[in-house]
């Protein structure tokens, strides 16, 4: 169980964690060994609760281990005659490199052709974060969400645009600042180029 909830109180505000204590301590332990290794006293007033922070925080960031995707979208399939292309666009996405343990972070735009099944509109954002709560690649991430929708819904097809800034890339090594990496998956009828350049025109324009 992962989640945080807040209770009003003649104080202020109680605020109520559920997370795994076996793991969070297990994972505190380590920050707290990190530490020591980088030269911090980690019996200093700033850093007393760090460890536990961290440990929550990186259950949180990987909580999509243990989310099922597919299920996601099937909790909210719908049979409907409609067949022209539905997309939700400027998703947030929010991952954590797996080469360096750095954010990397963006937008994702989606879109399917339904063949007699919809979608609730919300599962799509979910099923991004279900992937992206894990240690990722932007190429990998990409992929996952179009496969899962594809394999799920079995829509006549399915399209994907993630842009995402990386903070391997920005804060270490090259430390390009302004870099932005662009991948993108494909299946079905967004295999075929007019498809592909309607989508693409639709999710760079500004409608709203």
């Amino acid at each position: 169980m992962l989640n945080e909830e807040f209770e009003i109180e003649d104080s202020g505000y109680k605020k109520i964690d559920h997370y795994n204590p076996q793991l969070i301590e297990s994972i505190s332990g380590m920050y707290r060994n990190i530490l020591k290794d980088v030269g911090e006293n980690q019996k200093r007033e700033g850093l007393l609760k760090t460890p536990i922070r961290a440990a929550k925080a990186m259950q949180y960031l990987t909580q999509g281990y243990d989310l099922n995707p597919s299920e996601i979208l099937k909790s909210a399939m719908f049979k409907e005659d409609y067949s022209q292309m539905v997309i939700v666009k400027d998703i947030e996405v929010y991952s954590l490199c797996e080469h360096h343990l750095l954010p990397f972070f963006g937008k994702v735009h989606i879109a399917y052709i339904p063949d007699g099944h919809i979608v609730g509109l919300s599962k799509l954002p979910r099923v991004v974060d279900a992937y992206a709560r894990r240690l990722q690649v932007q190429e990998r991430l990409t992929n996952e969400i179009r496969d899962c929708i594809q394999d799920t819904l079995k829509p006549k097809g399915v399209a994907v645009v993630m842009e995402c800034s990386h903070l391997c890339m920005q804060m270490r090594g090259v430390q390009k600042q302004n870099s932005v990496t662009t991948t993108s998956a494909f299946t079905g009828e967004f295999l075929k180029d007019p498809t592909r350049k309607e989508f693409i025109s639709l999710i760079s324009s500004v409608l709203h």
